[in-house]
């Protein structure tokens, strides 16, 4: 049979609408799909993002085959599996010999060039499409960035909000104001449970996903145990649905906190469903506004739950392609210390390390508070080198891909950017911790003492941080009060800090790294 066009369809663009898709003609295109060894360990990803994108894979490919559409797809132990999206390329192309080859643009800078570099030297045309699965293209960002000395997430959220009509009245934000972030960052009072979550234990496909990726990849991060991740479009509707039904009212008082072993608390689990294609951002957030138009969900809660995807995701995924590849080597306060062995063990005296840790290694998920706040927080206060930040949430989480992954870790997590996401850094002592969680009563370290071996190592760290960089920061206007105090103290008092944070790094495994 004659082969029309080659269609590549990535792990992550699991979507009915995708561009590459658009035009497709059963009678004489074919779809490749592969799982490839590359895209399963250029990072040693989190076993339960594997076995996810596996089994969401195989089942988009189902749903092409029964609309009539030819797929070839390339199963990670298939005879002859060339170990790279290109490599299957190639093989396919010799074999099929299509009139052209269609793809839409990659995620990642990383697979793009490799995909690029392929096309030059290809034997049959390639055409690659713009990915309309997003709200803002890669030249609507460039153009909105254009003019612009700093690029700040809240006005290019403002910007959206007007070009999509979310939540406004008029040419006005519904409630008067754009942002209502002051009022989610209430702690979680004694006796208020979150709600219970719709999970998706794995049928058959997903079971044999699984048993793949425990057979093939058993060195990788985590445990696939209790692995319930929605793996089709119909699936991420109902955890959609029920989000918005039983969740969402909650979500904006109490998306900033933290509780222990409370996984999911009132978050949305949307990201791994969005980052792979299986619901759309724009009819998401539209649901969302139709819950707080009905009277059922208040607004802060419907603002807060829109800000994160038509203000952030758009935005670092925006950041992420105006600045590859020169913004991966980004380092700007000169971190140079190794990653604790607890951040995979989760073998640790800090409660709160040790129950994100054990959670991420037991779901391959964290919320965006225990993200920043605990995880990135601490990272940067101990100075780790941001390659090894960067790593380390590419590998744990199953909502990991590089475009949204890097501009958080490396802007908002450990200010590695110098203010390109963030315009400070998001440092804070245990204080913030015992705030927002409670974490902090049945702790070892003791959240009221700021120095000696039983205090918080947050609070041992803190100060040290701001005095180490005192050159790189202390012009930073949001960072005027706590520089004022340090001016207050005397320079004996300030060395004694530096060191008191060093004997810290030093005690939690974050030594210099070698090379």
């Amino acid at each position: 049979m004659t082969t029309g066009a080659l269609r590549l369809v990535l792990g992550d663009q699991l979507t009915d609408g995708l561009s590459a898709l658009t035009d497709l003609d059963p009678a004489c295109d074919v779809v490749l799909m592969a799982e490839v060894r590359d895209e399963a360990t250029y990072v040693r990803h989190h076993k339960q993002k594997i076995a996810l994108v596996f089994a969401a894979m195989r089942k988009f490919a189902a749903r092409l085959e029964g609309r009539g559409v030819r797929v070839r797809y390339v199963r990670i132990d298939a005879d002859g599996n060339a170990g790279s999206i290109a490599g299957e390329l190639t093989r396919a192309v010799r074999d099929l010999n299509p009139e052209r080859v269609v793809m839409t643009e990659c995620g990642e800078w990383r697979l793009a060039e490799a995909l690029k570099a392929w096309a030059r030297d290809a034997d049959v045309a390639v055409e690659v499409r713009a990915d309309g699965r997003f709200l803002c293209s890669h030249a609507r960002f460039r153009r909105w960035a254009a003019d612009k000395k700093q690029l700040r997430m809240e006005f290019f959220y403002r910007e959206m909000r007007r070009e999509t009509g979310l939540l406004m009245d008029g040419t006005e934000p519904v409630g008067g104001q754009w942002n209502f972030d002051a009022e989610n960052r209430k702690k979680l009072p004694r006796g208020v449970v979150p709600p219970e979550r719709r999970r998706f234990p794995p049928d058959a496909v997903t079971r044999e996903a699984m048993a793949d990726v425990a057979r093939l990849f058993p060195d990788h991060f985590g445990t696939l145990d209790a692995f319930d991740w929605p793996t089709t479009a119909e699936e991420a509707e109902v955890a959609l649905t029920h989000f918005l039904t039983d969740a969402l009212p909650g979500f904006g008082d109490w998306q900033d906190a933290m509780a222990e072993g409370q996984a999911w608390m009132w978050h949305s689990l949307t990201s791994t469903s969005l980052n792979l294609g299986l619901l759309d951002p724009l009819d998401v957030c539209r649901r969302a506004e139709a819950e707080f138009r009905a009277g059922r969900a208040p607004l802060n809660a419907v603002e807060g739950f829109i800000r994160q995807i038509l203000g952030w995701r758009e935005f670092v995924r925006g950041i992420y392609w105006l600045k590859v590849p020169e913004y991966r080597a980004r380092n700007f306060l000169d971190a140079d210390r190794t990653l604790p062995g607890f951040y995979w063990s989760s073998e640790t005296d800090m409660a709160c390390m040790a129950d994100v840790v054990t959670r991420t290694r037991d779901h391959a998920y964290a919320h965006h508070i225990e993200r920043l706040m605990v995880t990135g927080n601490l990272a940067m206060l101990l100075g780790v080198h941001p390659d090894a930040v960067d790593d380390w949430y590419m590998v744990v989480f199953a909502d990991a891909y590089e475009w949204v992954e890097m501009p958080n870790t490396r802007g908002m997590a450990t200010f590695a950017d110098g203010g390109i996401v963030g315009s400070k850094p998001y440092a804070a002592s245990g204080a913030y911790v015992d705030r927002m969680s409670d974490w902090c009563g049945g702790c070892r370290y003791g959240v009221k003492a700021k120095s000696g071996e039983g205090a918080c190592p947050f609070n041992r760290l803190y100060w040290g941080f701001l005095e180490r960089n005192r050159q790189r920061l202390r012009d930073n206007v949001r960072l005027a009060m706590p520089y004022r105090t340090l001016d207050g103290w005397s320079a004996e008092r300030r060395r004694e800090l530096v060191e008191e944070a060093e004997a810290c790094r030093r005690g939690l495994g974050a030594v210099e790294r070698v090379g």
